[in-house]
């Protein structure tokens, strides 16, 4: 996924971002209000992890913006508070979920998947096309029962393509999701990761095709696999 950490506390959106990396995501820091806005209007997010306190405001008033606005970003809410209310004004003013701090990040990690699935309409973490499995809680991937091995980068490739078979993705699009704004890398790097990913996987099932000019498109194909 694609995130955005709206957290004035540097150690904090540090660690986050950090641990979240790890698991294959793409993460992107703002520590103000205004940063975060600033994000928002020039880049796509799959997630937003929210703090409510900042320097600038409240995380609230950003995110009735982006209800009032009709956008689906699924958004995370932090908080130091503990109250019931508190929690119920974050439901009610659009969160998809909230977490208590301190945290721990299996917890943040757990419920930041959760989120991702009920935004795509999914009941587990297993995502399955034709012979392939992928756990997105274990990051394990295999094709037929054995385990296939994958870059960081290489499995949140596969794990969008699963997300959206038969949907054309643009290349544009998935560069923006592979990479951060801080990567200087061109939009020739998604055409190496999709090679990569063809060679990787032994996959009879699963055909990831090229539309010229429009993007890629994953779906469940018959017994021949194509390139």
């Amino acid at each position: 996924m694609r995130l955005l950490i709206v957290e004035d506390a540097e150690d904090v959106s540090d660690a986050i971002a950090e641990n979240l990396s790890r698991q294959g995501h793409v993460c992107d820091k703002a520590r103000t209000l205004a940063d975060a806005r600033q994000f928002l209007a020039v880049q796509p997010f799959d997630l937003m992890v929210l703090d409510i306190n900042l320097p600038d405001g409240s995380g609230y008033d950003l995110l009735k913006e982006i209800r009032a606005r009709g956008e689906a970003l699924a958004v995370l809410m932090l908080t130091a508070r503990l109250g019931v209310d508190d929690r119920v004004d974050a439901l009610d003013a659009g969160a998809d979920d909230y977490l208590v701090k301190p945290f721990d990040f299996r917890e943040l990690e757990a419920r930041l998947r959760a989120v991702a699935r009920r935004r795509h309409g999914e009941t587990d973490a297993i995502l399955e096309a034709g012979d392939i499995c992928f756990n997105t809680a274990t990051r394990r991937v295999t094709v037929s029962g054995t385990p296939c091995d994958l870059t960081r980068r290489e499995q949140s490739l596969l794990e969008i393509l699963l997300s959206s078979r038969g949907r054309v993705i643009a290349k544009e699009e998935l560069h923006s999701r592979l990479f951060g704004l801080e990567d200087e890398v061109g939009l020739n790097a998604v055409e190496l990761y999709i090679a990569r990913l063809r060679k990787k996987l032994p996959s009879t099932s699963l055909e990831i095709r090229t539309l010229r000019g429009l993007g890629y498109q994953a779906f469940v194909a018959g017994p021949a696999r194509h390139a």
